[in-house]
Formats: structure tokens, C-alpha cells, sequence
């Protein structure tokens, strides 16, 4: 079916961080799950009656969002969300992060860091669930009494931590020396992973570490940079302190994640050797609200809040192209994904950028280059919105985003008459949800 958006009253492309990328009055030519045209001067287009017209005046229209730090088998840190997502419900609760995702909080495509297993994207790309598409790092390497290493003081020997727990197609997160780094990432490749993380300091959430601590070391980081990169994979890092920061710029990582003591130095070393940048904004202004906490936690987050802005700041000015990625794992944050584009807005990174680190840079940084752009060829991945956040990301609300497109079909069925997803299957997944409440699963809402 071919369909036309007509009328656009302002279009972000997707394209650059220029305002050559914003376009007004225009249309969009839709055909078989791909952008067809982008047609700038519609008075000249006259469409014959194969074209369903969608008038759109009024209203504004983006690339579905792309997030870089992405989370879908998490709703909490607390035990009991660690043993729910662990247990045979793990399925639903994922089914239901997903849905969130792509209809509440405009996700088309993730780059999910840690936790999903292949098997879940399959089920995502055959439409069995509904969600975003992936690229999947499945588990997220880490030292025995490290960022990921959450089997507590009381632990035997022999325990599995937990959080991203080893099963069928995800091995353990946890590795200690070159040789075991180098195993654990051909047994990632060999499960479909499609990129690798790993951690170069301690984090905010980790009950085992301080900040400025060491995680893996320069000799298992040198180790699982060059196994990736005979594999045709990039390395992502988990990196807070500055140690950790320059260790993971040194030893070959492409992307610096959270990046919470960046500085100018730092950031220009980072711009030299090519790297870029997943600040995670919003996570560490949702992570501050929290009241309960516990006091090791409590100190850790105060820190980084204290810096962060300064970093995100120090990595824009100093050039590094920064990616969007929410690392969403706090209850209630899935479904809410745009507000990282507002927060790192508000810490200094311009309108544009902010978009194109959320859409077309970010989706060929991961590897999804079909999509993230408002292009003859790509893939019709679009939201359409009520107000205009291309200006000014922060005003995202939770009713902005009217309709989302993903390979052309619509998810929210604002519009009538479009190709759309099958609303019964999706309806018929939640009855499934309700149902297993009723039988003690408690699920996230």
C-alpha cells in the first residue's frame, strides 16, 4: 500500500546536525515499508488514486529513535525484579518492555547492551513480539567482584551472579585474566552477539566497588578489543571514573558509555582516536530522585551527578559525536525513552545534535543503516508528533508522539485506514499478561 503524509508542517531528517536537516511543508511518499520520497515542494506532486493521503498539517514528523544503551530484560535492581525477570514470567516481563519501548517511548531500533539473548531478537524480527529491532550485546563482561558481580558477601564459591544471570544463549558476564576474556567473547559471538561491552570502572548500582576503582584491566581489555575485532565487532565500554575512562580509549573501545568524569583532556584523546560517546543522561537524573537508596549507592550517584553535566558538556564541545542511549533499568522508565534526548539538552548538547545522535548517526554507529533517516530507500521508521520537539527536545510529554511507524506500519493506529500492525495479537498477548497476574506473576505496569 502506498501513502502519503501530507502537509508536514516541519520534518527532521535525520541526516546531519544541521538546519539543512530540518524541512518545512512537506511530504512523505511511503510504499511498501520504505520511504519512497521526501518531496519538498509538494504543490508540484499531484498523487494518482493508488496514494492514500494523510494530511498532517499541523503536525511534526522525526525518525523513530534509535537508543544506544537499551535494556529490555530489567525493571528493577531490587531482588525481588532480579528473581521476577529470572523466573519463567522473564518472558512476558520482556514482551512487555518491548511494546513499551516501541509504542510509548518511540523506539524503532535498540542497541541492547546486556541481556537480551538472540533468541528474543529472533522472535522480534519474525513478529512474534512486538518491539523494536536489535543489536544485541547479550551479556556485559565484567571481573569477579566487579560492576556486574552482584552475588553479595555472603557468596559460595561457585555462585552466578544474578543480574543477567548464564543460561541458554547467554554465558556468564563474569571473566578474570586474557585468556578467559578472550574465550567468553567467541562464546558471545558463537550465541549471535552482534557487538561486545564490557567495563573498565565500577558503577553507580554495583553493591562491591567505588568509583574509582579498577574493573577489568588494560591486559583483559587489550584481550577482548582484539578477539571483537577479528570478529567484526565493536567494543562498547561501561566507563565512569576518568581511569576508566582512558583505559577504555587506549585499549581500542569505540564507544565510552556514561562517561561521568570526562574532561577536556579526556574528551579530546576520545575525538583523536576516533571514539564516541553514550552519555546516559537521563538515568542519572532519575537515579538522584530515588529517596531510597542504599548509602554506598547514595554516594556513588551524588558523585556522578555532581559531574556529569560538566562531561557531557566537555565531550560536545570537544567534537565527539554523542550517541542517545537511556540505559533505562529503574521502574517506570521504559515507555519514557525520549527524555533522554530533553536531559542531554539541558546539559548543554544543541537541539540538532541531540536528534541526530538519536536517529541517523546512532543508527550507523550500531550497524542499522537502513533505518534513522527520512530517505528515498530507508526504511519508513517515523513518528509523527503533536508538538514541536525538533526545536526543543524537552517538550516531550507523554502524550507527544500520535502515531509510530515501524517498516511503514502503524502502531498507535492514529490514523485511519493505514497498514498497521495486528492489533489482536497484541491484545491477545496482554490478555496472556492479565492471566498470569491472576495466577501470582506480578507484572510490570
Amino acid at each position: 500500500m502506498k501513502y502519503v503524509l501530507a502537509n508536514i508542517k516541519k520534518l527532521y531528517d535525520g541526516k546531519s546536525n544541521h538546519e539543512d536537516s530540518v524541512h518545512r511543508d512537506v511530504d512523505v511518499v511511503i510504499d511498501k515499508g520504505q520511504i519512497d520520497q521526501l518531496i519538498l515542494d509538494p504543490s508540484k506532486k499531484k498523487y494518482s488514486k493508488d496514494f492514500q493521503i494523510v494530511d498532517c498539517k499541523n503536525l511534526f514528523v522525526t525518525p523513530g529513535l534509535v537508543d544506544c544503551h537499551s535494556h529490555i530484560t530489567i525493571v528493577g535492581l531490587e531482588s525481588e525484579d532480579v528473581i521476577r525477570t529470572n523466573s519463567p514470567a522473564g518472558l512476558l516481563y520482556c514482551e512487555k518492555i518491548l511494546y513499551q519501548t516501541l509504542v510509548y517511548g518511540g523506539v524503532t531500533s535498540i542497541r541492547e547492551i546486556g541481556g537480551a539473548t538472540n533468541f528474543i531478537k529472533r522472535m522480534v524480527d519474525e513478529g512474534v513480539m512486538i518491539g523494536p529491532r536489535m543489536k544485541i550485546a547479550i551479556a556485559i563482561l565484567s571481573t569477579t567482584g566487579g560492576h556486574l558481580d552482584f552475588c553479595g558477601p555472603d557468596r559460595c564459591h561457585g555462585d552466578i551472579s544474578p543480574l543477567f544471570k548464564a543460561g541458554p544463549g547467554r554465558p556468564s558476564s563474569l571473566v578474570d585474566g586474557p585468556w578467559e576474556c578472550r574465550k567468553r567473547v567467541r562464546e558471545l559471538k558463537a550465541c549471535g552477539a552482534d557487538f561486545v561491552k564490557l567495563c573498565t570502572s565500577p558503577g553507580v548500582a554495583s553493591p562491591n566497588d567505588e568509583l574509582e576503582h579498577e574493573d577489568l584491566s588494560r591486559e583483559e581489555i587489550d584481550a577482548i578489543c582484539d578477539e571483537a575485532a577479528k570478529r567484526g565487532m565493536k567494543v562498547a565500554a561501561h566507563a565512569h571514573s576518568k581511569h576508566g575512562i582512558k583505559m577504555a580509549i587506549e585499549g581500542g573501545v569505540r564507544d565510552i558509555q556514561h562517561i561521568s568524569y570526562m574532561d577536556d583532556e579526556l574528551a579530546s584523546l576520545a575525538h583523536k582516536r576516533g571514539c564516541v560517546v553514550t552519555p546516559t543522561s537521563w538515568v542519572i537524573d532519575e537515579f538522584s530522585q530515588i529517596s531510597k537508596l542504599p548509602s554506598a549507592v547514595r554516594d556513588k550517584i551524588d558523585q556522578v551527578g555532581e559531574h556529569h553535566a560538566n562531561a557531557v558538556r566537555a565531550a560536545h564541545q570537544n567534537g565527539l559525536k554523542i550517541l542517545a542511549g537511556t540505559d533505562a533499568f529503574l521502574p517506570g522508565m521504559h515507555g519514557r525513552n525520549y527524555l533522554e534526548l530533553g536531559s542531554l539538552h539541558n546539559k548543554g548538547v544543541d537541539a540538532l545534535s541531540v536528534w541526530h545522535g538519536a536517529t541517523g548517526l546512532a543508527a550507523d554507529e550500531i550497524g542499522l543503516s537502513q533505518t534513522g533517516q527520512i530517505s528515498a530507500g530507508h526504511t519508513a521508521d517515523l513518528l509523527v508528533l503533536k508538538n514541536d520537539v525538533i526545536d526543543n527536545p524537552n517538550k516531550f510529554e507523554s502524550d507527544s508522539i500520535l502515531e509510530v511507524f515501524k517498516d511503514g506500519l502503524s502502531h498507535k493506529n492514529y490514523f485511519e485506514g493505514l497498514p498497521k500492525n495486528d492489533f489482536d495479537t497484541i491484545n491477545r498477548h496482554f490478555l496472556a499478561m492479565e492471566k498470569a497476574e491472576t495466577f501470582g506473576v506480578k507484572l510490570p505496569r
